[in-house]
C-alpha cells in the first residue's frame, strides 16, 4: 500500500519504519529540513533499539524514504498517518493545533480518495473534528473527494517499539465504513498471523481505548508505590508482598514493581489528559486524580531518605546518580524521576555526578554545566558520599561491588528501583535505603 506518515517523532518514525518492512511504500514527512536530510542518510534522533537497522534496510531497498513536501505525500498516498505531538497544555489537556494543522494541510492538496488515520493520542471526538477540517478545506476548493477518518492508538513501549509493533497484543481501529475498516485489516494481516485481534469499533470507543489503557496501567504503578510506601514503617518487606500479589492470575507481575513513579511521553500526558476531558464533561476522577498525585510525591520519595541520612546537612555533599532516562532502553527523560531527585538535590546544595548508558545527550541539554557528568558509571562514583540508583538499567544490577567501596568516599546506596538484595548489601558493609523494605 501506499503510506503517509505525517510526523517523524517517535510514533511517526517506528509506524513507518515497521511499515515499510512489511512491504508498504511509506513516505514519512516533517517540517524539520535537517531531520529529513539526516534521515535519509540514515541518521535516527531518538534511541530505540533495532529502529535504526529497520529504518537503514528500508532506505536501502527503496520502501521507505523522508520528505518535507507534505502535498506531494498526501497525493501520492491512499493511507495518510498523521502522527505529530499533542504535548499537555497548561491545564494538562491536550494540545492538538498540530494535528488540526495537518488535517488543514490534507484538505488542501488531496485530489482522489483518501484514508486518514489519527495515530497519534487524542481526546474523544478528534476524529470528527478531524474529518471537519478537512471537509472545509475542501468546501473552500470547491472540491468533492470522499475520504474516512480512522482512529488507530498506538500502543509502543519505549524500549521495546519494533516488538510492539510487530507482534501486537491487539490492533485497534475506530472506524465507520466497512470497506475502509477492510483495509485497515489487511494493513495489519502481516502483524496478527499469531491470531491477535484487530478489534473494530467506533471512532470515540478507540481514542478512550488508549486513554483508559494507559490511566489503568499508570493506576497499578501509583498503587504499589502506596502499598510500599505502608510497608516500610510496618517492617514489611514489599518484594514479597508483590511476589503475593502478582502470582495472582488476575493481577499479573507487569507494572507492580515499586519505585520512584513513572515518567516519559505517555503515562504523565494522558492521565492529565483524561482528567482534562472528565473536568470538561463535568465528572469526578477522583482516583485518576489520585494516581497523578501520588506518582509526583513517589519521585522524590528518596529525598526525605537522603536528608535524614545526612543529617539534612547536605551542602557540599558529592552524590552520584545512575540512570537519568525515565526508564531502560530509552533517552528519552520526560517527565523522568531523575529530574526531579535532581533538582531536589541542587536546591539542597549537593554536588551532582550522573551517568546514564544512552540519556547523556538529553540530560546535558537540560543540565548544562549545573551538574557533572561521568563517561562511566564507576567514574561516577569516584569521592561520592552516596549512590542514588534511579533507572534500572542491566549494567546496573550486578556491579563489582569492592570496586564501588574503593571509589566512594563512604558505601551508602539509595535504590530508587529495588534491584539489589538488602541483607545482601548489609552484609556486604553497605549502608542501603531501598523502597518498601526493611
Amino acid at each position: 500500500m501506499q503510506i503517509a506518515i505525517i510526523g517523524t517523532g517517535y510514533v511517526g518514525l517506528v509506524t513507518g519504519a515497521c511499515f515499510a518492512e512489511s512491504g508498504n511504500d511509506v513516505i514519512c514527512v516533517d517540517v524539520d529540513e535537517n531531520k529529513i536530510q539526516q534521515l535519509n542518510q540514515g541518521q535516527i534522533p531518538i534511541y530505540e533499539p533495532g529502529l535504526a537497522e529497520v529504518v537503514k534496510r528500508n532506505l536501502q531497498e527503496e520502501r521507505l524514504r523522508f520528505t518535507s513536501d507534505l502535498a506531494d505525500a498526501v497525493k501520492h498516498a491512499l493511507l495518510i498517518f498523521i502522527a505529530v505531538g499533542t504535548p499537555p497544555g497548561k491545564n494538562g489537556a491536550a494540545d492538538l493545533r498540530h494535528v488540526f494543522d495537518v488535517a488543514r494541510d490534507i484538505g488542501r492538496h488531496m485530489e482522489s480518495f483518501k484514508i486518514v488515520v489519527a495515530k497519534s493520542t487524542v481526546p474523544v471526538g478528534t476524529a470528527k473534528r478531524i474529518k471537519t477540517c478537512i471537509a472545509q478545506e475542501l468546501k473552500l476548493r470547491n472540491e468533492h473527494y470522499e475520504f474516512d477518518v480512522v482512529s488507530n492508538p498506538e500502543f509502543l513501549k519505549e524500549g521495546t517499539a519494533i516488538d510492539d509493533f510487530m507482534k501486537p497484543d491487539r490492533v485497534v481501529i475506530g472506524v465507520d465504513n466497512v470497506r475502509t475498516a477492510e483495509i485497515m485489516k489487511e494493513l495489519y494481516s502481516p502483524f496478527v498471523r499469531t491470531g491477535k485481534p484487530i478489534l473494530i469499533m467506533d471512532n470515540a470507543s478507540a481514542e478512550m481505548t488508549k486513554y483508559a489503557a494507559n490511566a489503568l496501567l499508570a493506576t497499578k504503578i501509583s498503587f504499589m508505590n502506596e502499598i510500599a510506601n505502608l510497608c516500610e514503617p510496618l517492617g514489611v518487606d514489599v518484594e514479597q508482598v508483590r511476589q503475593g500479589v502478582g502470582t495472582d492470575s488476575r493481577i499479573g507481575f507487569p507494572f507492580i514493581f515499586p519505585g520512584t513513579g513513572y515518567g516519559g511521553s505517555c503515562f504523565p500526558k494522558d492521565v492529565q489528559a483524561l482528567t482534562q476531558m472528565a473536568a470538561q464533561n463535568h465528572i469526578p476522577l477522583d482516583l485518576i486524580n489520585a494516581v497523578e498525585a501520588v506518582n509526583q510525591r513517589q519521585k522524590t520519595i528518596l529525598i526525605p531518605k537522603i536528608q535524614n541520612h545526612f543529617h539534612h546537612e547536605l551542602q557540599g555533599k558529592r552524590i552520584a546518580i545512575w540512570g537519568l532516562a525515565f526508564k531502560p532502553k530509552t533517552d528519552d527523560m520526560r517527565e523522568a524521576p531523575s529530574l526531579a531527585i535532581i533538582d531536589s538535590l541542587l536546591r539542597a546544595g549537593t554536588q551532582v555526578i550522573a551517568y546514564d548508558p544512552v540519556a547523556m545527550g538529553p540530560a546535558r541539554r537540560i543540565y548544562e554545566n549545573r551538574i557533572q557528568f561521568a563517561a562511566k558509571n564507576y567514574e561516577c562514583l569516584h569521592n561520592a558520599d552516596a549512590l542514588v540508583v534511579v533507572t534500572e538499567w542491566d549494567e546496573f544490577r550486578r556491579p563489582n561491588w569492592e570496586t564501588m567501596k574503593t571509589l566512594m568516599r563512604a558505601p551508602v546506596i539509595f535504590d530508587g528501583r529495588n534491584i539489589y538484595d538488602p541483607a545482601r548489601m548489609r552484609a556486604m558493609g553497605f549502608t542501603y535505603y531501598a523502597i518498601g523494605r526493611p
